[in-house]
């Protein structure tokens, strides 16, 4: 991973891409769609950032340096997320956008909140170990989330998925098709450009080769492909 704010020869005749992972996860989760990107002749940026120790406003100001550091350096910026990491780019682009600023995929995020989160938020396990930003991610957002995270009005793409390793835990908390972690209607956000659903869970999907697929192209094109609407069993 590039160093924040470091040059890198010829990164400024550069698309470059900034990776945020999601809550309790890090950086190295998103290393295969790194590594695609770099193939394919992006410069990238995998950020790490402190998702358990904060809540949403307060993690943008962690990544708001680095991130407008390496924007600064590329052609253009494009931002691929996954999970909590698209609310955390919301919020980060409602208040800093680059003026550079390209194309968005999100990766099953939870715009409209899990209901996981609010099943567990009240216990304390589950606010020890996830943190303050784990509280934020219920269906029932306040007014200060509703306007840290803004309206979408760049050109977003968002990948759920329909494919649970938790069929209990979905079954009893989720109902309708999801990822195990969050439904695909909850992906939906107002705005957003494009949206498929792919046969991957949700804590897999950063390495679902469809999905990876898909984000390759909507950077390219701005939108996934017509094969890909509807439930594609693709991977």
């Amino acid at each position: 991973m590039d160093e924040p704010g470091r040059s890198a020869p010829g990164d400024a005749d550069l698309e470059g891409v900034l990776l945020l992972h999601g809550l309790a996860r890090r950086a190295a989760s998103m290393t295969r769609l790194e590594g695609t990107f770099r193939a394919a002749g992006f410069a990238t940026l995998n950020l790490d950032y402190p998702s358990r120790t904060a809540g949403l406003g307060d993690l943008v100001t962690v990544i708001g340096p680095p991130a407008a550091a390496f924007a600064a350096r590329v052609r253009t910026l494009h931002v691929v997320t996954h999970s909590m990491g698209g609310l955390l780019a919301r919020a980060w682009l409602r208040t800093q956008r680059p003026a550079n600023l390209g194309r968005v995929v999100m990766l099953g995020p939870p715009n409209g909140g899990s209901e996981v989160a609010d099943r567990l938020h009240g216990f304390r396990a589950y606010r020890r170990f996830f943190g303050p930003a784990g509280a934020q991610l219920t269906t029932r957002p306040d007014d200060r989330l509703r306007d840290l995270l803004g309206a979408i009005d760049y050109p977003l793409g968002v990948i759920a998925g329909d494919r649970t390793l938790y069929p209990v835990e979905s079954w009893l908390m989720l109902r309708a098709a999801n990822d195990g972690r969050v439904t695909v209607q909850r992906t939906r956000v107002a705005g957003m450009a494009d949206h498929i659903t792919l046969h991957a869970s949700h804590g897999l999907m950063m390495r679902n080769p469809a999905v990876i697929a898909e984000t390759l192209r909507f950077l390219r094109t701005g939108g996934f492909s017509p094969s890909a609407r509807g439930d594609t069993r693709l991977a």
